[in-house]
């Protein structure tokens, strides 16, 4: 039997556990906040030639994380990616990179606010600032990179971050090495470099958490094993795969960028279909994506994965694209038992399309199937996504993230009325 005092010791330790729950989950949210992607979900660059998809992987040790990114669209050809990487671990490393990130992510609004990037600018200004922050032993590792589609090339001020890989047409595979020490409180100056890009695929850049990983072969670390898993993935989701399937435990915070560069020229046409906006095509649009993707697949689960994700995105496209019926809206005719009504009267009167297109891209001895769904909607802004994939169970966009799971990658153009997803053959 428990006394008073131990219920009331129990008592307090349990309001103190609710409020540094409370905490925790604040402090993440302010995280997540901090962190800036301008393409959730969305495809990084579009030319002629070829589509960039970029992925992240930011998964904390803990809740405080002493790593931070964001990628920002500075025009219509070049994007900006920093990562960071506080130095040691808790609450000190953690607002470093916090600090960081928040003030690189204001001096580049202020930038396109006034149209003019100037990447040695972002550096010179950011550093200057940090440095009154840092303490005495305290030191920085920062990726400060920049990539131009029109001229191809990417600029790059590297500070002790491990180097980044790419892998050209010929599968090859080009480090580029830091080129700056550990940024700290004592630092002048620094250097940005430049490498042409006009015949690089893909692009990763990490931060050391996830290289000196411990893994299950030998007591190596996972360094030893990253370039190789690099050029043998053709999606963030393959190389990530690979990551967990080597780690040991994870040691450190762990985040990356992947970025693959599609070229629409190495892309096979398989089948394009456009359809109506109807019931009667929703059927037809399933049945004709079923078949076509049979002939290029043998496994059931896959036939299966690739079938959910298409009728998923193309719903929406229905949905959501050309009869512009918003989730809210959705949701609150469902539970009145009145949507399909709403549907029946909207598909009537709309004469819209969906269009429809399969490729087929190889990758060193894979071969992967790119269909596009495009609707003739007014789309909408992906970085709602962002809200949705942090709360995987909520009802709203529950599609999207079922086709997240169920396919190596889904992407929406800059207006959000086409989506491109994979799948391996």
């Amino acid at each position: 039997m428990l006394s008073k005092e131990d219920k009331r010791r129990i008592s307090l330790f349990e309001e103190a556990q609710k409020y540094n729950s409370y905490q925790e989950k604040l402090g993440l949210a302010k995280e997540l906040t901090i962190l800036r992607n301008d393409f959730y979900y969305q495809m990084t660059s579009v030319t002629e030639e070829s589509v960039s998809l970029t992925d992240f992987l930011y998964h904390p040790l803990d809740v405080l994380s002493g790593d931070a990114y964001s990628a920002r669209k500075v025009d219509g050809f070049r994007t900006f990616y920093l990562l960071v990487d506080g130095m040691g671990k808790g609450l000190s490393a953690s607002l470093t990179a916090m600090i960081m990130t928040s003030f690189v992510n204001h001096i580049i609004d202020k930038m396109i606010q006034h149209d003019h990037f100037d990447l040695y600018l972002l550096v010179f200004e950011t550093m200057n600032y940090i440095k009154s922050t840092l303490l005495e032993e305290e030191a920085l590792a920062i990726d400060y990179i920049l990539i131009d589609d029109e001229i191809n090339t990417i600029s790059y001020a590297k500070f002790a971050m491990p180097a980044l890989f790419m892998q050209n047409a010929k599968n090859e595979i080009i480090r580029l090495k830091s080129n700056n020490p550990p940024m700290s409180k004592y630092q002048t100056d620094f250097k940005v470099s430049r490498y042409d890009v006009s015949d690089i695929d893909k692009f990763l850049f990490y931060s050391d958490g996830v290289v000196e990983n411990g893994t299950l072969q030998d007591g190596k670390t996972y360094a030893e094993f990253i370039e190789e898993d690099f050029k043998n993935s053709f999606t963030r989701k393959e190389l990530v795969d690979n990551i967990f399937a080597k780690m040991t435990t994870q040691e450190d915070d762990l985040t990356l960028a992947f970025i693959n560069k599609l070229n629409f020229n190495a892309q096979t046409s398989v089948a394009s279909e456009i359809f109506e906006t109807s019931f009667d095509e929703i059927d037809r649009a399933n049945e004709w994506f079923a078949k076509k993707f049979d002939a290029l697949c043998s496994s059931e689960d896959e036939k299966y994965a690739a079938g959910l994700v298409f009728n998923e995105l193309f719903m929406n496209a229905f949905e959501h694209g050309n009869l512009k019926i918003d989730s809210a809206r959705k949701h609150k005719l469902l539970e009145e038992d009145l949507y399909y009504d709403l549907l029946t009267r909207e598909q009537a009167l709309c004469s819209k399309k969906i269009t429809v297109q399969i490729n087929k891209i190889t990758h060193l001895s894979s071969t992967y199937v790119v269909t596009k769904i495009i609707d003739e909607g007014e789309g909408f802004d992906t970085q709602i996504l962002s809200e949705i994939f942090r709360n995987s169970q909520a009802f709203n966009g529950r599609g999207v993230f079922i086709s997240r799971r169920n396919s190596l990658g889904i992407y929406y153009n800059s207006t959000g009325n086409m989506v491109l997803y994979l799948n391996k053959v």
